[in-house]
């Protein structure tokens, strides 16, 4: 005699044991594939781009700030070049061009802030992070696409707008030589601005960080601000600095803030010389990312998220 059950089983399969709950899977490149992070990353980066492209008030009222320090500083600059004529390797064109790149660079790279260390602290100080942490998604990643979305937005904007000012009321030097030259330099200059926003990005990213252990990173950051207004060459080309002092700060991070993509547009940098400005600027975005990523694995340790 077959038992009931058994004659029941066969007509309806009992129903399998559902799995075991999966803990969070964070979803790597290798996992989803390297195009569709990257269309994750441009995303991003176009949303950032989007959003700092709402404010246009303060888009127009940046630009004119920038443009107004920009004659402060130019009417100063050609002053003390007619004194000291090619002071620092630069004559007077070159040193008034130099002026006004500055200003151009000076919300891209977020010399004086303004860049997404306000948003990350913020996020940081209220618990948000907490959440950031659980997405699938690399923070560092996320960051710096949203950040290169901005600077290219102020880059576009509020950079090309002074130096076009800039360029009615002083004699500005533009890349020399035949087509082939100046486009060169034009696609080494555009090259060392990205990479001076990576390196920027990374002193700062770092920074915001650590809010994980001292709750407000203000003090951290303004460190970082004033080191970096000094060794970027935004008050004064590092080559007017004393030797051993501009020997030192020629090699710092921040000199690949302002220093080196100005002298690529200016064209005091070829041959071997452009190379090893660009590979100084590389090297320091690789390592300071790296640290980065570093001191986000110690600061992820930290989180505890509560809740069910």
């Amino acid at each position: 005699m077959i038992p009931l059950t058994s004659v029941l089983d066969d007509v309806h399969p009992p129903d399998p044991a559902p799995p075991a709950p999966a803990g969070p899977r964070l979803l790597t490149a290798a996992r989803l594939g390297a195009l569709p992070v990257l269309g994750l990353y441009a995303a991003v980066a176009r949303g950032s781009f989007r959003r700092y492209a709402t404010y246009l008030s303060a888009t127009w009222a940046g630009a004119f700030t920038n443009t107004v320090f920009g004659f402060f500083i130019a009417y100063t600059y050609r002053a003390l070049w007619e004194i000291r004529p090619h002071l620092g390797g630069y004559d007077l064109s070159s040193a008034l061009t130099y002026v006004w790149l500055c200003q151009a660079l000076l919300m891209p790279v977020a010399a004086m802030g303004g860049g997404i260390e306000n948003d990350l602290e913020a996020r940081i100080s209220n618990g948000d992070i907490a959440v950031d942490l659980y997405r699938p998604v690399d923070q560092q990643g996320w960051w710096l696409a949203s950040e290169l979305g901005r600077a290219g937005y102020h880059l576009l904007s509020r950079g090309v707008l002074p130096m076009l000012v800039g360029g009615l009321f002083f004699r500005l030097r533009m890349p020399a030589g035949g087509f082939a030259e100046a486009a060169l330099t034009w696609c080494c200059f555009l090259l060392s601005v990205l990479l001076a926003v990576t390196v920027s990005f990374a002193l700062r990213y770092m920074a915001s960080l650590t809010s994980f252990w001292l709750l407000d990173a203000r003090g951290v950051r303004q460190i970082t601000l004033v080191l970096g207004m000094f060794c970027s060459g935004l008050l004064l080309p590092l080559t007017l600095f004393p030797p051993t002092l501009a020997g030192i700060a020629e090699h710092l991070p921040w000199a690949g803030m302002m220093q080196i993509p100005a002298d690529v547009f200016l064209q005091q940098r070829t041959g071997s010389a452009l190379a090893s400005g660009l590979g100084l600027q590389l090297g320091w975005a690789v390592l300071l990312l790296g640290a980065g990523r570093l001191v986000q694995r110690a600061a992820a340790a930290k989180v505890v998220v509560q809740g069910g």
